[in-house]
């Protein structure tokens, strides 16, 4: 459990309830060339919740050489999110090496982030970019010497001074394997499940981290943004984001049970990502609405003192998300706003209900513990 906040659905909701799925893993040998065309089109994209490239030069040559020389590399993982188009789940290594020797440049290791950002807003690298000596070098095989003072033969070659060993090079495959959800078909759970259960550099991920990649919207950037409100920060009593985004899957789900409370059926995780699937098809308009919408809560909750919704030293999930869903119940049926200011003595109230705590025992994400928790709010706020 995340110790900053107190999360009725960490101990029972960390996975999905894995149902019966139709999938196909087929294999598929991809030339280099058609690899890097497939990065370049935007056709093979890197999730955003991966990690930066991390690789040395010389780790990078090492792979470069063992593919001219024919020598077998580890096969990619794609996943097959719509007709030509992919996320790589696991070789994103592998893959951004290829790609930047064929682009002859090699980025430098102080610029990565930056990069990727670059990377994940354009689909690619621009080619001034590329060109730009404070964000890459040229990109020549470092290798090691096979024996005392016999340097491999390819030590010191570009992408366009490899000669003979180019169309070798260009034509060696690697074997990426192909995942795809054939059925139930509008239902992208399964590609959850994988992200979720293959370890892509030995890194643990979390939902709302993945739901970041896989369902990214407008509407998640007006997330982003209450997220980063100082009125939000404080009711966290924390001015730093949370790196696993645990702040703002809170935020994502308060909208959720608002909007599509009467919905709500376990698990979270999946409700919450079939929630995020459903607003990416948000109008500007709406977004701004609901952006309006949680302003006018955070200025509705004025009155509050830093951390209102803390206990104990962790932030009240369950708490917030309640009175969250009871004061914007109302405005959001007129497409109106928050108006009414939110007491202490609200939430204080509510803290202390007996049926609202009961609520959370056992079951805590059943259905009936959650509507019940949200009704017990509505209460103690005046929405009898």
């Amino acid at each position: 459990m995340n110790q900053k906040f107190d999360d009725y659905a960490d101990n029972e909701d960390n996975d999905l309830q894995v149902e019966e799925y139709d999938i196909t893993a087929a294999p598929n040998d991809f030339n280099i060339l058609t690899i890097f065309s497939f990065i370049e089109s935007g056709a093979v994209e890197i999730p955003g919740f991966q990690r930066n490239y991390v690789w040395d030069i010389g780790r990078a040559s090492k792979l470069i050489e063992s593919l001219i020389l024919g020598l077998p590399v580890p096969q990619v993982f794609l996943y097959e999110v719509d007709r030509n188009k992919f996320f790589v789940i696991d070789g994103q290594q592998r893959l951004m090496s290829i790609y930047y020797f064929i682009k002859k440049r090699f980025p430098r290791k102080d610029k990565r982030s930056e990069l990727r950002a670059i990377f994940n807003e354009h689909g690619r690298i621009p080619e001034n970019i590329v060109d730009n000596d404070e964000y890459f070098e040229n990109f020549r095989l470092k290798l090691p010497e096979m024996l005392p003072n016999h340097p491999s033969k390819f030590k010191g070659l570009g992408y366009n001074t490899l000669e003979r060993y180019k169309s070798q090079f260009e034509l060696r495959t690697i074997r990426n394997v192909i995942i795809k959800q054939n059925s139930p078909q509008g239902d992208d759970s399964s590609m959850y499940e994988v992200f979720n259960r293959l370890n892509t550099g030995g890194i643990n991920l979390r939902p709302q981290e993945i739901r970041l990649s896989m369902y990214h919207s407008a509407f998640y950037d007006v997330l982003h943004k209450v997220n980063a409100d100082k009125r939000w920060r404080s009711l966290l009593g924390d001015d730093t984001p949370d790196l696993h985004m645990k702040d703002m899957e809170i935020l994502l789900r308060g909208f959720a049970l608002l909007i599509e409370g009467d919905k709500y059926a376990p698990s979270m995780v999946r409700f919450l990502n079939q929630f995020s699937r459903s607003m990416r098809s948000n109008s500007a308009e709406q977004n701004k609405y609901y952006y309006d919408l949680i302003s006018s809560f955070l200025d509705a909750c004025g009155d509050l003192p830093d951390r209102a919704f803390t206990k104990n030293g962790r932030f009240n999930v369950a708490l917030f998300e309640a009175i969250f869903v009871a004061s914007c119940a109302a405005p959001l049926a007129k497409r109106g706003l928050v108006a009414d200011k939110i007491s202490p003595a609200h939430v204080q109230a509510l803290e202390g209900d007996k049926e609202f705590l009961d609520a959370l025992k056992e079951g805590t994400t059943q259905t009936k513990n959650v509507v019940m928790r949200l009704s017990r709010a509505s209460f103690h706020l005046g929405f009898r």
